[in-house]
């Protein structure tokens, strides 16, 4: 994997991209999940008006999800003799050239499962094994245009506490004891991540924020996105919280487990779910350290680590207003745009 990405990085790689004239900046915004991604999509979908006046196309789940990528990630299959996979990829560049025809100065993608599915992580005990292939295969959509991508990561033993206990709130199984610890001894960390982005990408600028850092900033994402000044209207929610040991007990128990049959890290806890011991909850610590310590150091060039240094507003710890709001609470707040939010992570 590591040569793949130094011989994308040498000196005359990938010649063909530099030859198509950049209309349009591409932007994508592709979560990871469970890293305030509903929340920054919200803040997008309140700002639409604004961000289109200024120049800024957007591209989000309530648009996404209709169809757009359909097709575009799966494996390559004919229907009815229609190639799936080609249609996916003419619709994606019939869409952006229309943003262009309107004036777009550049496009902004938010849509986290761009990089996977989080119950697709947890089946393979791995952060998003697949995520190289499959923005390989947006980048040929966007015929080699995507300039820039923004991607925010957690500490790995709440990202997937975080994941599974939303999976759990949502009706899917509770991950057994022996899930739980191969998703601890699983070596691949963010850094590996990051690195199958930048071989799949190696012409677009990748940079990093820190969940701990950006959680309830969406006005500063958005800023990192575009390099322009961002409205702060909208910007201090927190949405999509995953459910409390209190919340999972409940969901549980209307699944039909009974309270004896709760494991120790639901029976006997209150507050955040984890259901890490804290041996298996050190070495995910440990992984994510040494994941910030290489993005600190430059990251070998592949990426760029954004830390936030003014800290004026909500960050790790939101206002306790901020910390009410959940899934229940996701509804249209502007109403200058219609429908409800999608509910993601």
């Amino acid at each position: 994997m590591t040569a793949a990405v130094s011989f994308s990085r040498l000196p005359g790689a990938a010649p063909w991209r530099r030859g198509i004239k950049r209309l349009m900046d591409i932007i994508l915004h592709v979560g990871a999940h469970r890293t305030g991604s509903t929340s920054f999509q919200h803040y997008l979908r309140g700002n639409r008006a604004r961000l289109a006046a200024e120049g800024t196309a957007l591209w989000e789940p309530h648009m996404l999800r209709k169809g757009m990528f359909d097709g575009l990630f799966a494996q390559p299959r004919m229907l009815n003799g229609r190639d799936l996979q080609r249609r996916a990829m003419g619709r994606v560049r019939l869409h952006a050239a229309q943003a262009k025809r309107v004036g777009a100065e550049r496009l902004l993608v938010s849509e986290e499962n761009m990089i996977g599915a989080p119950r697709a992580c947890l089946r393979a005990g791995s952060l998003y094994p697949a995520i190289g292939e499959r923005l390989a295969r947006l980048d040929a959509a966007f015929e080699g245009r995507i300039s820039r991508v923004i991607m925010s990561i957690r500490a790995q033993d709440l990202w997937w506490s975080s994941v599974a206990a939303y999976g759990v709130g949502r009706g899917h199984v509770m991950p057994d004891a022996a899930r739980i610890g191969m998703l601890a001894a699983n070596s691949r960390s963010w850094r590996d991540v990051i690195t199958d982005m930048a071989c799949a990408l190696p012409e677009a600028e990748i940079k990093v924020l820190p969940f701990e850092q950006f959680a309830g900033q969406a006005d500063q994402m958005l800023a990192e996105a575009t390099g322009k000044p961002a409205p702060k209207q909208f910007a201090e929610s927190w949405l999509n919280r995953s459910p409390n040991v209190a919340q999972l007990r409940t969901k549980m128990a209307e699944n039909g487990t009974l309270l004896a049959e709760l494991p120790a890290h639901l029976a006997l806890r209150e507050g955040r779910w984890n259901p890490f011991n804290a041996e298996q909850a050190a070495a995910l610590r440990e992984n994510y350290a040494d994941d910030m310590m290489w993005l600190t150091a430059g990251a070998g060039g592949l990426a760029t680590l954004t830390e936030d240094s003014s800290r004026k507003r909500a960050g790790f710890s939101l206002p306790p207003g901020a910390l009410t709001k959940g899934q229940s609470h996701d509804q249209q707040t502007d109403p200058s745009f219609q429908g409800r939010l999608a509910q993601t992570g």
